[in-house]
């Protein structure tokens, strides 16, 4: 059964899903506010119009367990009303986090009456040298008792939101917990947890992972050699017997069981009011798959309980989509590792990607072009928006331009294969481009992507091509260049045909008129399609031959001549 037509949904695509708002597809241009800034609808009155200002059109931000459930069975949702209707009124959307048993693998979030009522709902116990035992900051998911509180208050809220909003859709998504897992330890060491990890492997996680090998993610099945290699001998056993003793089967223990715990929340959630749900990851950093030069310890570390153990990293990805159901994707967080390979970690079974906690400098700003163009993103939110001025806030650009042009992603989206997001970062001090080109096939195309060409210090670039079908390409960004050739081998000579500067005539349509005519000195003397910055530099050259940038989108067509006709 389709949802109403107000109620936000996930529509399947070729190539992934895009979010459908009020009937249309909706690009989300998204940010992160503090982590408690919207438990304040005053504090919010001073951030709505300088993130409508940075084109922002989606924000992100909490509702606390402690905030809405203060005493058991009471709730109070007045702030929280408060926040959504100023949100109405600035036409800006809301995704509400959902910081109820976790956030950052911590109960830091639940209500007092959580905290001080241990008996009823114990702490994990975090397994130190010695054979001690210590109390963690966090409930463990072995008891009952957390995981029925969470999904009855989760359940009042979405039944709350579907009463206040299902008519208006200012809420788009709700992420179930935050960052979930366990710090401190690869797993849960309390006396609950440990009959479970004495108890068989339960038959559906077994015959999961036997049946669907082949399609597993390749980190889960690199930490299940073990496994691999004992499955036709022993159908059950232990964790351990069945796994081996390490700490990715302490991580896969401690994923199964936050997957369950998880899903029992959502579900509770959904049946009240069926929102798209996600749940967000801490990711597991590994120095060597980093765009930075941080120290390990910045990221969480490598291993499980270094991040939070049992989140939905890659290495346990699988567990979490096949048993969190309610769930309509797992959202990587990504400050630390290399942007590209997460985005196609998180694209993996082609569940649709969401990217809502990145870097929020120039850094991570130029990285959505390739959330968006290369996989077909369904939004990218940089964390603490609202600490930041339009001014001197680099997404304003970068979102100013999506925005123009956010019905030509959409479509480029729906076609497989269409479209091509990238960036080219700051250059070294010793000359070195820490950015290679990107060399992709449209078709009978090949199109190649390199840092625009400059006499003096190339600058920094980003973002998509776009194939309109034929010779047709949209170019969109700055600071990069193109190079198309016709790979049919009879082809002798490939040029450009036409070459044009476009601006939006049409925001809602993505339809375009042409501003200037670029073909000549604009193609370098037809060598590529220039996409210069806003201040080329010349290097001292006398001739400004590179124009600077100016609506940032451009057409063109390419021709090729073939042997026969060139005789």
């Amino acid at each position: 059964m389709a949802p109403s037509y107000h109620v936000p949904f996930l529509q399947e695509t070729p190539h992934s899903k895009q979010l459908v708002v009020n009937g249309k597809p909706y690009l989300m241009l998204a940010a992160e506010l503090q982590n408690s800034s919207l438990t304040s609808a005053e504090y919010m009155n001073t951030c709505w119009q300088k993130l409508k200002d940075t084109h922002i059109n989606t924000i992100l931000g909490c509702v606390t367990w402690e905030m809405i459930e203060p005493e058991e069975g009471r709730f109070d949702f007045a702030e929280l009303d408060r926040v959504i209707l100023d949100a109405r009124r600035h036409e800006m959307h809301l995704v509400l986090l959902w910081f109820g048993s976790f956030k950052n693998g911590l109960s830091t979030y639940a209500p007092a009456w959580i905290k001080t009522d241990p008996k009823r709902f114990p702490r994990a116990k975090l397994r130190k040298a010695g054979g001690h035992l210590e109390t963690g900051d966090v409930l463990s998911i072995f008891h009952p008792e957390a995981s029925k509180a969470d999904s009855k208050a989760f359940g009042t809220l979405m039944a709350h939101l579907k009463e206040l909003d299902e008519a208006h859709s200012t809420i788009l998504m709700v992420q179930v917990e935050n960052e979930t897992g366990l710090l401190g330890d690869s797993r849960d060491g309390c006396d609950a947890a440990n009959r479970k990890f004495a108890e068989l492997v339960p038959a559906e996680l077994t015959t999961f992972l036997s049946s669907s090998w082949e399609s597993l993610h390749a980190d889960l099945k690199a930490n299940l050699a073990t496994f691999r290699v004992t499955a036709d001998k022993r159908s059950s056993g232990s964790w351990e017997e069945v796994f081996g003793k390490s700490h990715h089967t302490d991580e896969l223990f401690m994923a199964y069981h936050y997957a369950h715990y998880v899903e029992r929340v959502a579900s509770a959630g959904k049946s009240a009011y069926p929102l798209p749900l996600y749940t967000n990851v801490w990711m597991n950093y590994v120095g060597n798959n980093s765009d930075n030069n941080f120290p390990t310890v910045a990221g969480g570390g490598g291993k499980p309980g270094e991040y939070p153990s049992g989140g939905g990293t890659p290495t346990v990805l699988d567990i979490w989509q096949r048993f969190a159901p309610s769930l309509a994707f797992i959202a990587p967080d990504i400050y630390l590792n290399e942007y590209t390979s997460s985005c196609a970690n998180y694209r993996h079974r082609n569940q649709p990607l969401f990217i809502p906690e990145q870097r929020r400098d120039e850094y991570g700003a130029r990285r959505v072009w390739a959330a968006f163009g290369s996989f077909a993103a369904l939004g990218t939110s940089p964390f603490g928006i609202d600490t930041l001025e339009p001014a001197t806030n680099p997404f304003t650009k970068h979102y100013g331009l999506l925005d123009q042009v956010s019905e030509i992603v959409l479509d480029a989206q729906r076609r497989l294969g269409s479209s091509v997001g990238f960036y080219f970062d700051e250059m070294h001090a010793n000359g070195r481009d820490p950015s290679p080109s990107k060399t992709v096939r449209f078709g009978e195309w090949e199109v190649t992507i390199q840092r625009c060409f400059v006499f003096g210090k190339p600058g920094t670039g980003a973002g998509m091509v776009v194939h309109l079908g034929g010779a047709k390409f949209l170019l969109i960004g700055w600071g990069f260049h193109v190079v198309a050739k016709n790979l049919s081998p009879s082809t002798s000579f490939t040029g450009i045909l036409r070459f044009e500067e476009k601006m939006v005539a049409n925001k809602d349509t993505g339809e375009l008129k042409t501003a200037r005519i670029l073909n000549g000195d604009e193609t370098r003397s037809g060598k590529f399609a220039m996409m210069p910055n806003r201040d080329p530099d010349y290097g001292g050259f006398p001739i400004c031959v590179t124009i600077p940038a100016r609506t940032m989108i451009a057409e063109l067509e390419m021709y090729s001549l073939d042997e026969k006709d060139d005789s």
